[in-house]
């Protein structure tokens, strides 16, 4: 979710922002490409398209259950779940005194209600095609069964009415969140460090970050990938909550637009003691991921029996066309990350391994049912299930390769709808983090 992280609420000086040094060049660790290479490319021949394509009828619904209970651990929110998107209503930032006042906190929560709500609504005339397409998918064939779909408290949502940006979401329940990912669901190092706990109280003197110890040094490529992936997402949210911040709330109008302070926070070398640039290094590493799985499933894609079924036969060919020619950039690459890397040892480590990923993984995909924000659930689901569907497509290789030629045959390797809308809006959200960066760039050069 674009608000599941630590507000340190910390505004920047031009003086310190005149110091940062935050610019990722150069060669990625566990790939032969650089980040000159991979910005010229989304930026100019894939970015577009790609926007386009999110736009049309099939990529702009999802459907979700954003009802489930956490699994792990109860919700103490003071906030109805359901409405607002602030579980904790009493003062929680390290930076707020204990003499908070109520009125201020109902105040507060009534904000973040209108900022972190999900807008579900939807025309009668798109509920009755939403059916027809339902129709038109159950009749194909099955991969796999996702919870969300068949759900009974499953609804479509139309991504577009609900962007992902700035909610409000903060506090002890944002940092459980991602401490739950990266302390008990990663392969992480222990030289990584992360936010300072906002439940706890700190004499002024610490650092912004702390050290907490994981795996030693030395992991092997697998799981260094996977807490590279993980980062990478974190970075990619941490990008969009940033570009899309609320400046300015007033009675008439909310404004929304970059907040460099946000992003220097996060990102900035010396105010994350070093962290900042190996976060957007491991963005970098995600996008290559993603755009990996996007070029191995054409095969998929291109069949003649796979449709952008809407029930509008024009634009879904239309539709299916721009799909092709993006899946057809992202194949033109010249320099993709090579998947042959990972699980190539013995055969019952790598499937051992592979196994754990899966269920680690799963487990992610889990906690995000535990995120108090609507909106913020909303976009972690999505982008949770659109890179474990690129995950299935890179370790499917070999179904993919032997997908038969006849239409009427039975497919080993299928991709559900829900898998599908999910897996580009996913790389939508990546792809779209990579363009901001040169936005921030840009803006960081004003300052200085």
């Amino acid at each position: 979710c674009a608000s599941a992280v630590l507000l340190l609420g910390q505004s920047l000086t031009v003086t310190q922002l005149a110091h940062v040094r935050q610019n990722v060049t150069g060669s990625l660790d566990d790939c032969a490409c650089d980040v000159e290479t991979i910005d010229a490319f989304n930026n100019e021949r894939l970015f577009p398209k790609l926007q386009k394509l999110l736009e049309s009828d099939y990529f702009r619904f999802y459907k979700v259950n954003l009802n489930k209970p956490c699994p792990f651990w109860t919700d103490n929110g003071l906030c109805g779940q359901k409405n607002c998107a602030v579980i904790p209503c009493t003062p929680v930032s390290i930076f707020l005194t204990l003499a908070y006042l109520s009125e201020a906190n109902d105040q507060e929560c009534e904000k973040a209600e209108k900022l972190g709500a999900v807008d579900s609504s939807l025309s009668e005339e798109t509920r009755q095609a939403l059916l027809e397409w339902n129709k038109h998918d159950d009749e194909a064939e099955r991969f796999c069964v996702i919870d969300d779909e068949e759900s009974p408290d499953s609804q479509y949502v139309d991504l577009l009415l609900n962007p992902e940006r700035f909610t409000g979401y903060k506090g002890p329940e944002a940092w459980k969140i991602w401490n739950s990912i990266y302390e008990e669901n990663c392969f992480k190092p222990y030289t990584v460090k992360r936010p300072l706990n906002p439940m706890v109280s700190y004499s002024g003197n610490e650092p912004q970050l702390s050290i907490i110890p994981g795996i030693l040094p030395g992991q092997c490529v697998e799981k260094r990938a996977f807490f590279r992936l993980v980062s990478g997402l974190h970075s990619s949210i941490n990008i969009h909550l940033s570009a899309r911040y609320l400046l300015d709330d007033n009675w008439f109008q909310k404004k929304w637009g970059h907040n460099v302070s946000e992003f220097q926070q996060r990102f900035d070398t010396q105010l994350t003691n070093g962290e900042g640039p190996k976060r957007l290094r491991n963005l970098y590493f995600l996008y290559l991921i993603e755009l990996r799985a996007l070029a191995k499933v054409l095969p998929l894609l291109q069949r003649p029996s796979f449709q952008l079924y809407t029930g509008q036969p024009t634009q879904d060919q239309q539709h299916k066309r721009l799909l092709l020619e993006l899946l057809q950039v992202a194949k033109s690459f010249p320099l993709h990350f090579d998947e042959t890397s990972l699980f190539a040892g013995n055969k019952e480590e790598a499937a051992n391994l592979k196994e754990d990923f899966r269920l680690t993984f799963r487990n992610i995909s889990r906690i995000m049912d535990c995120v108090g924000c609507f909106k913020c659930r909303l976009w972690g689901k999505l982008q949770t299930q659109g890179l474990g569907t690129a995950l299935k497509i890179l370790f499917s290789e070999r179904q993919i390769e032997a997908l038969p030629k006849s239409s009427s045959a039975w497919l080993t390797f299928q991709l559900s709808r829900q898998e599908i809308v999910s897996l580009l809006n996913a790389f939508g959200r990546i792809s779209t983090s990579i363009r901001e960066l040169e936005n921030f760039r840009s803006l960081l050069s004003k300052v200085r």
